[in-house]
């Protein structure tokens, strides 16, 4: 089997670097393995850019795998905000999410939404925390908290 290799940049530039960058697979020129895109909007084996968009992507927003950046979408998110499987950030959404505001399966943050909840402010079905709503336990102070946040916790 025959590894492609693409390689793309456009001629137009913004601050030095190329608008559109595309790098899949290896350059044994550059001694590269992976496709290694820069550029304001960068897609490729791995993405560096405004946008990034690769397996492992680094940019203000940036989607794939393994997502750094701002806005963090994929398998593993680290970012401001983080949305995946594994995301940690300022506002972290995933099934194990870390960070400011966490929301997920485990989330563990200084605001904690989830299944298990662990922060100052948690809210869930085991919420351990200094104020909690949880099947056990529901502190007044939490509870208005989330209320303006969960509508159906109105009574």
């Amino acid at each position: 089997m025959q590894t492609q290799t693409v390689r793309y940049r456009s001629t137009r530039t913004l601050f030095g670097r190329p608008l559109v960058a595309v790098a899949f697979g290896p350059d044994f020129t550059k001694r590269e393995r992976r496709g290694h895109a820069r550029g304001i909007i960068a897609v490729g084996d791995v993405a560096t850019g405004w946008i990034a968009v690769g397996a492992m992507a680094r940019g203000f927003v940036a989607v794939g795998g393994l997502a750094f950046g701002g806005i963090a979408l994929g398998g593993l998110s680290v970012g401001l905000v983080g949305i995946s499987g594994v995301a940690f950030g300022a506002l972290a959404v995933g099934g194990l999410a870390m960070g400011g505001i966490a929301l997920g399966g485990l989330a563990l943050g200084v605001i904690a939404v989830g299944g298990v909840a662990v922060g100052t402010m948690a809210f869930g079905g085991l919420a351990i925390g200094e104020h909690v709503v949880s099947s056990v336990y529901q502190d007044p102070v939490a509870l208005e908290f989330f209320k303006g946040w969960l509508p159906w916790l109105q009574r």
